[in-house]
């Protein structure tokens, strides 16, 4: 593995160096736009765009993600070796909500690396992770048990994608606000894309994927929607967006729509892409073609590209608007969620992200203009090292973790 995923600087790396049921698609048109539940506002909203980083509480291990079912108050924890641990009221609850460990191979980038509940949780109990096995990334679909702090013991697996590496594993999911589960996928592994699947659209590797986790086409666990942009041909119908590396952590703005990208490079650039609402499907973000706004095929060392080398052309890429650089140290790029929570007013609209490695690569904001570029804003804090991910409960607020266990409020003050 190139310099490659080196992710987690220790425990983690990220990265540079499936049932019949309904068998007809519904109609595109019949798709509802899902409105999650809303929770109180925040009581005592605070002013101010000074930043902190405020401890709210440890995991038994590395803590890849906070993420909460829509309207619920609780905090739910992926621990990377298989876990899922819930806090309720401030509190870690003794007994984890999930333990896939038995199942789940653990090590550098792989473990349990995604969670996403079911917009319609709160009736039906259903949520999805994903997770690497030996040889496969998983998704998986599991439910509640008649006690709300536990789940059922066994998930059934969905979607598996054979796995060459055990690098460059991607693992975000979130529903988007057409109900649709949105699946984060690197290239599979190993050094300058050996396989060429970010560039082919048969591939599921290397892509963010669109499911319908509600219906089933024939042989399937899931249907994949008539909108994607491959359904009627030219590519696998699950495929939505094509040409990155490793989608280490991405997400929606819940109010606009607009879908935040973090593409973790391989020697040079890490990067980050901003796509409105409305011009998502089908884009082309360029791996493993272009490494940032370079061609990797003419950047001697960098993008190993063995015959046949891909030609050095940018036309119908999506070329990242904030890429930062390897010589800057930056390694791993997190990439974080736009805040729409109500403690803190002055931040709503702006997305957070950072480096893996934290410390003086910084915390940044951004928010998209429109014309497509970026407002970029150092936030003058450093965060810790070893940062996983920055990502909202149910009411907005946004969490960062790290693989050293440790979970943090970002919160603001005048």
């Amino acid at each position: 593995m190139l310099p490659a995923m080196r992710l987690f600087a220790v425990a983690l790396v990220l990265c540079a160096a499936c049932g019949d049921g309904d068998k007809t698609p519904k109609d595109a048109a019949s798709y509802p736009t899902i409105d999650a539940p809303t929770l109180a506002a925040c009581a005592t909203p605070v002013n101010g765009t000074t930043l902190r980083l405020t401890p709210a509480g440890t995991v038994d291990d590395a803590a890849m993600l906070v993420v909460s079912p829509a309207g619920d108050l609780r905090r739910f924890v992926v621990e990377q070796t298989g876990r899922i641990r819930v806090f309720e009221d401030e509190q870690l609850l003794p007994v984890p909500f999930l333990d896939l460990s038995d199942l789940v191979s653990v090590g550098s980038e792989s473990g349990l690396l995604g969670l996403a509940f079911h917009p319609e949780y709160a009736g039906n109990g259903l949520f999805f992770v994903f997770y690497t096995t030996s040889d496969a990334n998983v998704v998986a679909r599991c439910s509640v048990s008649a006690d709300r702090n536990i789940a059922k013991p066994s998930c059934t697996p969905i979607l598996s994608i054979p796995d060459f590496a055990g690098n460059h594993n991607g693992g975000m999911m979130e529903f988007g606000k057409d109900g649709f589960l949105y699946i984060g996928t690197g290239d599979g592994g190993a050094g300058g894309d050996p396989r060429r699947n970010g560039q082919n659209r048969d591939a599921l590797l290397g892509k963010l994927l669109r499911i319908d986790v509600d219906r089933r086409d024939a042989g399937k666990e899931y249907a994949s929607p008539p909108t994607n942009p491959f359904f009627a041909g030219g590519g696998a119908p699950e495929v939505f967006i094509i040409g990155v590396r490793n989608p280490w952590r991405w997400s929606f703005d819940k109010l606009t729509g607009d879908l935040w990208i973090g593409d973790v490079g391989q020697q040079k650039i890490e990067e980050l892409h901003v796509l409105a609402s409305g011009q998502q499907a089908g884009k082309n973000l360029g791996w493993s073609i272009y490494e940032g706004d370079q061609c990797c095929a003419t950047v001697q060392g960098l993008c190993e590209q063995s015959a046949p080398q891909q030609p050095c052309d940018d036309t119908g890429l999506t070329l990242p608007q904030d890429q930062r650089t390897h010589a800057d140290g930056w390694i791993s790029i997190i990439a974080g969620e736009v805040y729409r929570g109500t403690c803190f007013p002055d931040l709503v609209g702006w997305h957070f992200y950072t480096d893996h490695t934290g410390g003086q690569r910084g915390l940044w904001k951004a928010r998209l203009e429109a014309n497509g570029t970026l407002e970029i804003v150092d936030t003058g804090i450093d965060p810790p090292a070893g940062v996983a991910s920055i990502h909202a409960d149910a009411r907005g607020e946004l969490y960062l973790t790290t693989i050293d266990r440790a979970i943090y409020r970002l919160e603001a003050a005048p």
